[in-house]
């Protein structure tokens, strides 16, 4: 699925990979700063909600990183281009495969992404419940491509899936 040619992927596939392609904060924060609006929280509830979220999120990425440099997982592109190193008879390499979405400098297990957005929705979920109003997600790696969701385990589920 993660290869730039011949991978099978269909449109959509190829839209929530592009969109899920963005890194940090700012894709995550959309979902919160979208939920708070649609309930009539005072000041300190509306704090408690961003505070808590913020928390969660800044806690998932140190997690996730000191994880990442643990476990020291090789990322699909080496993997693949090295498939005769691993120990492993029945992988081959492929040295000549591309990926489709740029390589992040960093380890790939685990995944931050799904670690990422886990978090926000735990705290959201606590907040709202799994059923939300309608949310969004629109991404600058994306251009014209907007995700909506209802349920913060779909949102969960598609950052997982996206990853592939």
């Amino acid at each position: 699925m993660g290869a730039k040619a011949g991978s099978g992927r269909t449109a959509e596939q190829t839209d929530i990979a592009r969109l899920w392609e963005s890194a940090g904060p700012g894709l995550h924060t959309q979902v919160v700063w979208q939920l708070a609006r649609t309930k009539t929280y005072d000041l300190l509830d509306n704090a408690r909600l961003l505070a808590l979220y913020a928390m969660a999120m800044a806690d998932s990425y140190i997690a996730v990183f000191d994880a990442k440099y643990v476990y020291n997982f090789w990322r699909p592109v080496t993997a693949i281009r090295n498939g005769d190193t691993d120990g492993n008879d029945a992988t081959v390499r492929d040295p000549a495969w591309e990926r489709f979405i740029p390589t992040p400098m960093h380890p790939e297990y685990p995944c931050a992404h799904c670690i990422n957005s886990a978090a926000g929705a735990a705290v959201l979920e606590a907040f709202f419940g799994d059923s939300v109003p309608s949310f969004s997600l629109t991404s600058p790696t994306a251009p014209g491509v907007m995700r909506k969701f209802t349920r913060l385990s779909d949102y969960v589920r598609e950052s997982i899936d996206a990853r592939v």
